[in-house]
């Protein structure tokens, strides 16, 4: 069903219910569409939206999200502030309709909302909650590491904005993480990479990766994987001292992860043992690492 055509047929139905309910003066909300009401009803008649009520269309949209029309929902909830911008009904009608977008997948829409939400309503109850579902909008879509990273950005920024505003609300657990999940996605992006450069043979762009990785996103599950590729790609270099510190570093935080079984292996087999030698980034990052800075 066409979301036009949907919502013809729910203003039809809700004119019809609106003429019923004032001759019987009473309606059952839950049982409009299956009443018969809208048998052989037009489905060109205009909108009797502006003749309603503002309770009378939110409690329709309400129906409509139960029933597993998110779409029409999300057009009748918006209608609702449209023709009623200063009731209450307006307001809670607000936080549905960025729901019933986002419910229905239409993340740019539920945003808008969420955002006219914190714009209007900044110190209503639910404001933590439209946050939330603006975070969501953006978290929702960054489940394929190949995809550009703009929007875990913008992910990450939203959550910050549930996490640090309302540390209080049922919403900040959640937040935290799934923050935790998003700049995990951050590293991947980043491994992935530098796996492709270090494949390639391209192993001062590889190592320009993994060290984005171990300098910024070092509480992440990738960094000993990437301190093993820092190994790997300085030893292809001959840049041996390099090589054990990234090993030193490796053994002294993860020494029961297989990355640093096949690090020591690298380094052993070309009599090199994983300890701190020369200076650079990497001897800064050990020296943190044993005063208790790093990680």
């Amino acid at each position: 069903m066409s979301r036009r055509g949907g919502f013809t047929r729910i203003a039809t139905v809700l004119a019809l219910t609106a003429l019923v309910a004032g001759c019987s003066g009473g309606g059952n909300r839950g049982g409009l569409f299956g009443t018969g009401l809208f048998s052989g009803a037009s489905r060109s008649a205009s909108s009797p939206l502006d003749q309603l009520d503002a309770e009378t269309i939110y409690n329709q949209a309400e129906f409509e999200l139960e029933n597993g029309r998110p779409d029409d929902a999300a057009e009748l909830f918006s209608e609702v502030e449209r023709l009623h911008p200063y009731s209450d009904w307006a307001r809670r009608a607000l936080i549905m309709a960025a729901f019933a977008y986002y419910s229905d997948q239409d993340y740019e829409a539920a945003r808008l909302s969420a955002q006219r939400f914190l714009d209007f309503y900044p110190g209503d109850e639910d404001a933590a909650y439209a946050q939330y579902l603006l975070a969501l909008s953006y978290y929702d879509q960054i489940d394929q590491v190949g995809r550009d990273q703009g929007l875990t950005y913008q992910a990450l920024q939203a959550l910050r904005e549930v996490i640090e505003r309302y540390p209080d609300s049922p919403y900040a657990a959640s937040a935290i993480l799934k923050f935790e999940l998003a700049f995990d996605q951050l590293a991947s992006k980043e491994m992935e990479i530098g796996r492709y450069y270090l494949r390639r043979g391209h192993y001062t762009a590889a190592i320009n990766r993994f060290r984005v990785v171990v300098e910024e996103f070092q509480t992440t599950s990738h960094t000993p994987e990437a301190l093993m590729r820092l190994v790997e790609a300085y030893l292809s270099l001959g840049l041996t001292d390099e090589a054990q510190t990234a090993g030193a570093i490796l053994g002294y935080n993860f020494e029961a992860s297989p990355f640093y079984d096949d690090a020591y292996r690298q380094l052993t087999g070309q009599n090199l043992a994983p300890e701190a030698a020369g200076e650079g980034w990497l001897r800064d990052i050990w020296r943190q690492t044993v005063r208790g800075d790093w990680l």
